[in-house]
């Protein structure tokens, strides 16, 4: 059965996916970006700023969002890059990877257009698949050069989470590596807590990161957990309470209800020869946890946490 694309009151074209256990996801054209996985209780799981702005051009703060082909700052283009300001369409020729045709998983598309070679001249192919299976929302994002010349890119799955309290989260996985401080000009420095702990606010990128991170929400007896493949470093950041009032399309208190957890390649940039591609691979799921210690338990991630 083909995937249907609605219209809601934004105008915006989007697609619901949906599996036997109850859970579903939203994902828009527009930026090839998923705002909405909810879980078989119908609990969002995905945090949406109260005052995003739903307008073409602009980057609407929150769900899963896709950094290409700058991160951050760290070039001469537009923060985080164009893809996610440009509208996608659906991808019908997937290949290598076998096509779908459920109501559980989409396959985007986005090339350069004449636009984007203006202000950054490289011909691509960006491909992503989503996949909702029960606990898990799958990201598959591909970069094809279709130039003559080889050229370099860093990219990034933006995943805005939704928390109880932010100062209930912790992030495990991340204990002892190395990581540049945004906040104090990307200086250096190595992470010497345990766990990352929130009451101020962070911006940090973590690097050459385990393919496994934990986000554990202590009120909701919720663990998050990030497996990635193909993107060595993380993002962490929370604005906390003065940068969130910076942004106009973040609402005051929306800083107590959100954490960022990214899965990057930003200190290595990926070059590509012609016709080469690279592939990336994320996977978030949840289990019901109340607290996690130390290096993560593979058997503890896949079972709950006792």
């Amino acid at each position: 059965m083909p995937l249907s694309i609605y219209h809601d009151a934004d105008g915006l074209p989007r697609i619901i996916l949906s599996e036997p256990s109850g859970s579903s996801a939203e994902v828009l054209l527009y930026g090839g970006q998923v705002v909405s996985w909810k879980n078989e209780r119908r609990e969002e799981l995905l945090f949406m700023s109260s005052k995003a702005v739903w307008k073409p051009r602009k980057a609407i703060r929150g769900g899963i969002s896709v950094c290409f082909p700058q991160f951050g700052n760290l070039g001469l283009l537009e923060k985080h890059g164009f893809a996610r300001n440009r509208l996608w369409s659906l991808d019908s020729d997937p290949s290598p990877l076998p096509p779908v045709n459920n109501q559980s998983s989409v396959d985007l598309i986005l090339k350069s257009s004449e636009d984007d070679l203006k202000t950054w001249p490289r011909s691509f192919e960006l491909r992503l698949r989503i996949s909702l299976s029960p606990r898990k929302l799958t990201l598959i994002p591909r970069v094809r050069n279709t130039d003559s010349k080889a050229f370099s890119f860093t990219v990034a799955l933006c995943n805005y989470l939704s928390v109880s309290d932010i100062s209930e989260v912790r992030v495990e996985g991340l204990e002892t590596l190395d990581y540049f401080d945004n906040l104090m000009h990307r200086e250096r420095f190595t992470e010497q807590a345990d766990a990352i702990t929130f009451d101020a606010e962070i911006d940090r990128v973590y690097l050459s990161t385990p393919r496994k991170i934990a986000i554990i929400d202590h009120e909701k007896k919720r663990t998050f957990v990030l497996r990635k493949d193909g993107m060595p470093d993380a993002v962490v950041w929370n604005p906390w309470d003065k940068k969130t009032k910076a942004p106009k399309d973040l609402g005051d208190e929306d800083y107590k209800t959100m954490i960022c957890v990214d899965s990057a390649a930003i200190e290595f940039p990926i070059v590509l020869k012609p016709f080469e591609e690279w592939k990336g691979h994320q996977e978030l799921s949840t289990v019901s946890s109340s607290y996690c210690s130390g290096q993560l338990d593979p058997r503890k991630v896949l079972y709950g946490f006792q």
